[in-house]
């Protein structure tokens, strides 16, 4: 029997610590400030609507991880995050899609626990993709006008996911017009070209990726490892879109 390892072993790569949270379930809303319902206002007359989007609790359990050290690593923003704007027609497209993976079946969890509308920071949730470099993929079953892609690591504890890419393509062997929306892999260690993102805290607001309205039916989002142990996770994924205009 293989032994999945959700959190236990460290590493030497560290930074900033996060406050643990506690709540229940949250709507994402956008920014209060006046500048921000101004552009809300404005893009709601343009047909523009924040996402429809459930945030799982926040889960940070323990004492939080000391991540001093990781490199590129993007700070907290201190407030929490403002809404996306989209056409108020757009809907999570992922759900409940098939998932695919390089590490197939996982070494914990089902691929399609990935897609399920469930990203409580649970281990009962969690799917574990081992070591080293790893995919997953979603096939939408049609292509979709992609506005925003979110995703769920393992939001329990502050946690830096590293090599994190998000590309889509027309070709579920990712060869026909691959394209990049996120790319944090400053070294090109995994071969998929060297990315000018950073890395990221993984919280319970998840990362939300700009789909930059490209179209595409197959969406593939590659890890490898964490600051806390060799292991790529995923709760969720949410692909925002719509059929094509």
């Amino acid at each position: 029997m293989i032994l999945a390892c959700v959190g236990l072993a460290s590493c030497s790569k560290k930074a900033p610590d996060a406050e643990p949270g506690t709540g229940d379930a949250q709507t994402s809303t956008p920014d209060s400030t006046p500048a921000n319902a101004e552009n809300d206002q404005a893009a709601a007359a343009g047909g523009l609507v924040p996402l429809p989007v459930t945030l799982p609790k926040p889960q940070f359990a323990g004492t939080p991880t000391n991540l001093q050290g990781v490199e590129n690593l993007e700070p907290p923003l201190g407030r929490a995050r403002p809404a996306f704007l989209a056409p108020d027609d757009v809907t999570n497209v992922a759900l409940n899609k098939l998932v695919t993976a390089l590490m197939d079946p996982p070494i914990m969890g089902e691929l399609s626990q990935i897609v399920d509308g469930d990203k409580e920071a649970t281990e009962d949730g969690l799917v574990d993709l081992g070591p080293m470099k790893e995919w997953v993929q979603i096939d939408l079953e049609t292509p979709q006008e992609i506005w925003a892609v979110l995703f769920w690591h393992f939001h329990k504890q502050s946690r830096v996911y590293y090599d994190v890419v998000v590309q889509v393509a027309d070709d579920p062997d990712f060869i026909t017009n691959v394209r990049t929306l996120f790319n944090n892999d400053i070294d090109n260690s995994s071969g998929l070209g060297v990315g000018t993102d950073k890395n990221y805290i993984d919280t319970s607001e998840g990362k939300l990726v700009d789909g930059k309205k490209e179209v595409a039916q197959y969406i593939r989002l590659y890890s490898n490892e964490n600051n806390l142990n060799d292991r790529s996770h995923y709760l969720e994924v949410e692909v925002y879109g719509r059929a094509p205009k």
